[in-house]
């Protein structure tokens, strides 16, 4: 099944995409997605479906066997992964400006920008905190401003929160809706949980494995999200369908 983007030329697609790993593990097969600009897209989906590896090629950390993962040039991608991958010996501050260092701008030049950005996800108390004093929410808010502070229009996000506790989760959750309002973000959000899937996306697209595949896809048309939404009959009706989609991929 092809996931078509909502009306519009896509941001990204990815074509007839293979992936076989140098072991012969087949990943992906055949793989097709489309991805609208300012669209909140959740990759749902077992272990093993191939969720991660569709993320690193839109990301371009890997190429495919096969097919073509298509955007335009100069899109500005993040990533966020499921562990923070911080630099331990560097404070909160030069963990989000390594990408601006690695583009050759100097501290003072980028402070104010830096600055933004760690008060935005609610740590600009916290810019001279080293990892080690950061706890697990802390630090992943870390690493979502260092995704953000080279001002992506595609933010990839694996499984960010799946280690997090229930409030904590939920609250990066809200926070993260938040930035794809505010930056007028096309988000691709990999998870393992429907109900988070339902809770943040415009659209879920659920993957079958192995080979991965899009097994089915669901738009999420809701306007407001938070507590209301989640009491809403229209959240439950998606979660249920989301729910046995997963199954049906399962099977």
């Amino acid at each position: 099944m092809t996931a078509p983007s909502p009306a519009g030329a896509p941001l990204l697609a990815l074509r007839g995409v293979g992936m076989r790993f140098p072991n012969g593990t087949r990943a992906l097969d055949r793989f097709d997605l489309e991805v609208a600009r300012g669209e909140f897209l959740s990759l749902l989906g077992p272990s093993g479906c191939g969720k991660s590896t569709v993320l690193r090629l839109v990301a371009g950390l890997a190429a495919p066997t096969e097919g073509a993962v298509l955007q335009p040039s100069g899109v500005r991608v993040g990533v966020v992964f499921q562990e923070p991958t911080l630099m331990p010996w560097a404070s909160a501050f030069d963990n989000v400006r390594l990408p601006l260092r690695l583009a050759g701008r100097g501290e003072a030049e980028v402070r104010d920008e830096v600055m933004a950005v760690l008060a935005r996800v609610g740590l600009a108390d916290f810019a001279h905190a080293y990892p080690r004093e950061l706890s697990g929410g802390m630090r992943m808010r870390v690493s979502i401003a260092r995704a953000l502070v080279t001002r992506p229009e595609l933010l990839l996000l694996d499984e960010p929160f799946a280690a997090l506790d229930e409030i904590t989760r939920g609250r990066l959750d809200d926070d993260l809706l938040g930035l794809w309002r505010e930056h007028g973000l096309t988000v691709v959000f990999v998870t393992h949980s429907v109900y988070e899937a339902v809770y943040l996306s415009t659209r879920v697209a659920v993957l079958a494995g192995r080979p991965g595949r899009v097994a089915d896809a669901i738009d999420v048309d809701a306007a407001e999200r938070g507590d209301t939404f989640r009491a809403d009959p229209r959240y439950a009706a998606w979660c249920l369908r989301a729910s046995a989609a997963l199954k049906a991929a399962v099977a």
